[in-house]
């Protein structure tokens, strides 16, 4: 069983108190700047193990009577069709959930604003169709050579041709579907309209990672620094905060390097800078509710090889430089770990061998791990998910829990209407095929009743997985890494 190293409940309460304290601080109205994920910051979750996806969203529940929600995307993100990599949705589509997630909730959502924006065609497509659905949206514009050039920022001609976006509630908060979407430009550039109207606000940064009082190379901030290596992203010791308060902090080295450029904005603006240091900036209590340090350094460590595995892939699809693995393969030889420390990268590797197929390994949350070999009838992640699903159940082996005769019409489907190459099952179609015989077979209604039991699985493929299977593994809450090869020489591969 997986150990819960996280009190969720006590986070919760001091991150809430202490967002109120900076909300009362500023008179009523505070633009915090949210980093990470929202609704299923799964990253979070797999290095904290008892970290929820969902648990700043339950923390905001408890202020929602203060809070409004400002979306920001860069309108060349929306032009280049970027996509969320966890999701596989484009950006533009992941404003739209992040919308429906908050008013299904009831959070108010006041505006997404379009921020870079040089009237992409692409953007003003999307501004459109979101003015239909009745979402505000608002403009921001690029500055030359932001952020050095101060006197033109801090004037009518930066921030002052922005979009002023009138807000009624003390808290905003600023999302975003991913990094290098303006989070910050734009709550900097809310502060100097503000300013203007004689309102006094202020600014938060709410950043998860790097936790700022774990050490340097603690596992969880190599994580951080292993899933950000595309970004260059740096932990280091803050030296404001050093200088300042004689206290060693950890942060990241764009905050770092901007925040004399933030100090300097700041005193324009208000004629003071309110923080000392970018740790200052901060609101962030996750390391006070850390119950259990070696399960989050496990985790941690485990979440890095997943990260090399997945950066090994993204160079071979053409999505990444090399640099990127090279990087977190140095972040790995700092934890001291290598990829023989995820134990079904072996096992799997191993069934390969043997049956000179593609193999899956799992490993189940209770240590065992069961493997799934390619047959006629099954993928290896469909023959690995349903052994899986055996030895949750205490089901032997041996008993075929899906007739042939439910398998090959499915096929004949593929193959003959659906004009598919592989006849082999997916492990989409696998669970449905599971689903009808539960109906009227008790064992495999026993099997199917044990999926939820497979989440937090470890799985390994030894081929790069089709977007199918990925899809079904994420929806399961499985980790999965693969090995950075086809199951076919081909050129072109579906995903």
């Amino acid at each position: 069983m997986e150990t819960i190293a996280f009190d969720t409940e006590r986070y919760i309460e001091l991150q809430s108190n202490k967002i109120l304290e900076r909300v009362n601080k500023y008179n009523n109205k505070l633009y915090l700047e949210y980093g990470g994920k929202l609704f299923d910051d799964n990253h979070a979750a797999r290095v904290i193990p008892g970290f929820m996806p969902d648990t700043k969203v339950r923390m905001l529940l408890n202020l929602a009577d203060k809070v409004e929600i400002l979306i920001t995307i860069n309108a060349n993100d929306i032009q280049k069709n970027k996509i969320r990599g966890d999701l596989g949705i484009t950006y533009d589509q992941e404003v739209l959930r992040l919308i429906d997630a908050f008013q299904a909730i009831s959070l108010y959502v006041s505006g997404v604003v379009f921020t870079q924006y040089t009237k992409q065609s692409a953007a003003d497509k999307f501004r459109q169709q979101l003015k239909r659905l009745g979402i505000k949206t608002y403009l921001h514009y690029p500055i030359d050579n932001y952020p050095a050039n101060i006197q033109t920022i801090i004037s009518d001609n930066g921030y002052g041709k922005n979009d002023y976006i009138k807000t009624t509630r003390p808290l905003v908060v600023v999302t975003a579907p991913g990094p290098g979407s303006g989070k910050m430009a734009t709550c900097l550039s809310q502060l100097y309209h503000e300013n203007k109207n004689g309102i006094i606000a202020g600014y938060a940064k709410f950043e998860t990672f790097p936790i700022w009082n774990l050490p340097l190379k603690h596992p969880i901030n190599l994580a951080y620094e292993a899933a950000t290596a595309d970004l260059n992203d740096v932990n280091m010791i803050d030296p404001f905060h050093l200088d300042a308060y004689g206290i060693k902090t950890v942060n990241y080295n764009r905050d770092v390097e901007v925040f004399p450029v933030l100090q300097t904005i700041f005193t324009k603006i208000f004629n003071e800078c309110p923080y000392k240091s970018p740790t200052d900036m901060g609101v962030n209590m996750v390391g006070f509710c850390i119950t259990d340090d070696q399960a989050t350094q496990k985790a941690a460590h485990d979440e890095i090889i997943r990260r090399y595995f997945q950066s090994l892939i993204d160079f071979r699809m053409g999505l990444i430089d090399e640099a990127v693995s090279q990087k977190i393969l140095l972040i790995m030889n700092q934890a001291n770990i290598t990829i023989k420390d995820r134990k079904v990268v072996e096992i799997a590797l191993n069934k390969a061998t043997k049956t000179n197929l593609p193999a899956v390994a799992i490993e189940l949350p209770n240590g065992l791990v069961v493997t799934g070999k390619t047959s006629s009838l099954l993928g290896a992640s469909s023959a690995a998910v349903l052994n899986a699903l055996k030895s949750l159940a205490n089901i032997d082996d041996k008993i075929t829990l899906i007739s042939p005769l439910i398998i090959k019409p499915i096929q004949d489907l593929k193959i003959t209407m659906l004009k598919n190459n592989n006849p082999r099952l997916h492990t989409d179609e696998l669970l449905v095929a599971l689903a009808i015989c539960a109906q009227s077979d008790p064992i495999a209604k026993k099997a199917f009743d044990h999926i939820p039991q497979l989440k937090n699985s470890q799985v390994h493929s030894t081929v790069i997985l089709s977007s199918v299977d990925l899809n079904i593994f994420r929806k399961l809450n499985m980790n999965v890494t693969c090995e950075p090869v086809y199951q076919t020489k081909k050129l072109y591969h579906r995903k």
